[in-house]
């Protein structure tokens, strides 16, 4: 090498311009499928904020049959999108999940019902069929029907539930007299299926007291205690809230950005744009550090529903950790 290509290289160096080779590979495991829900993580990509902290990452679409803590598990991501009862579920079975950051900071879980069957409160859905998504996604249901003293085994006085499938078809063949939506997708398939809003009644899960939190990012113990993997944690964290800032500001070009990121092409312009707007309320007031009384408040919500099937049966211990977040600087 010459004397002015080796002074370039430490130029470049010295710059923080590093190579792609030198770059510390990380895999993000998201919990669904490409769409503005995970936007910050793939504007973060595109708009180059993770090259810029020297990360290569890859980000896995996830799907009905993908289970983010049973992907990290088997070392197939250093970190997951996941909900927080899903992540404690699977912290108590054995997967040492912890919490590392939390961009989501409300919940945009409800229950959608038909007008027409004359459901207008909780004490109505006795004796009702509910349309329910599992996978992790069960959890919060099983708290609130809990809270309510519904038995979900079809019995008299309680409610009969039917798996749902990811979709509203239950509703909509009025298979179901309400199912799981969130106010970023499934609502919205319903409103565009030709029924209008009026004729619909919701009830937000954090209007009935049972406040869990959704999105956050976890990676394991072990990962979380190495001093090389903790640190490309950090940087990825700091990118990703970067992202998400980007996002809250630019809502329509990010949702383009996750449009241009779906290989499916499955996704509608028009939905995913009203999905960032959704998404935004959701993420607005979360610098991306875990609120510890959010953490507190989803703890003491799972623990005082019991129930059948209870989520957790014990108070997680080693659960989150600032560790990350205060090393990325958020605040």
């Amino acid at each position: 090498m010459t004397m002015k290509k080796t002074l370039l290289a430490a130029g470049m160096l010295l710059a923080g311009l590093v190579p792609a080779s030198a770059q510390d590979k990380l895999t993000l495991q998201l919990k669904w499928v490409t769409q503005a829900q995970f936007a910050g993580y793939y504007v973060a990509k595109d708009k180059g904020f993770y090259k810029e902290v020297g990360l290569d990452v890859t980000i896995k679409p996830g799907g009905p049959d993908i289970a983010p803590p049973q992907v990290i598990a088997g070392g197939g991501a250093d970190v997951i999108v996941e909900w927080m009862p899903a992540a404690l579920a699977a912290r108590e079975k054995g997967v040492p999940l912890v919490n590392i950051a939390q961009p989501f900071k409300k919940s945009g879980m409800m229950l959608t019902c038909r007008r027409e069957t004359g459901i207008k409160s909780p004490e109505d859905l006795k004796n009702r069929t509910l349309g329910v998504c599992f996978f992790g996604n069960e959890y919060p249901f099983v708290a609130w029907t809990a809270k309510l003293g519904l038995k979900t085994d079809g019995s008299a006085g309680g409610v009969k539930v039917i798996k749902q499938g990811f979709n509203v078809d239950p509703l909509l063949q009025k298979q179901a007299d309400c199912i799981s939506t969130m106010t970023y997708n499934e609502y919205w398939q319903v409103i565009d299926a030709g029924i209008k809003a009026d004729d619909l009644v919701v009830f937000k899960y954090e209007d009935q007291g049972v406040s869990t939190l959704e999105d956050g990012l976890y990676t394991t113990e072990a990962k979380l205690n190495d001093p090389k993997s903790a640190d490309a944690l950090a940087r990825f964290v700091k990118a990703s809230m970067k992202g998400w800032e980007w996002a809250r500001a630019n809502g329509p070009a990010a949702a383009k950005v996750v449009l241009d990121n779906d290989a499916t092409g499955a996704q509608k312009e028009n939905h995913q744009v009203r999905m960032m707007g959704e998404i935004n309320k959701l993420t607005d007031g979360s610098s991306g550090k875990l609120d510890p009384a959010d953490y507190e408040r989803t703890v003491k919500t799972l623990l005082s529903a019991g129930g059948e099937a209870p989520v957790i049966t014990k108070a997680p211990t080693g659960a989150w950790s600032h560790k990350v977040s205060d090393a990325a600087g958020l605040k």
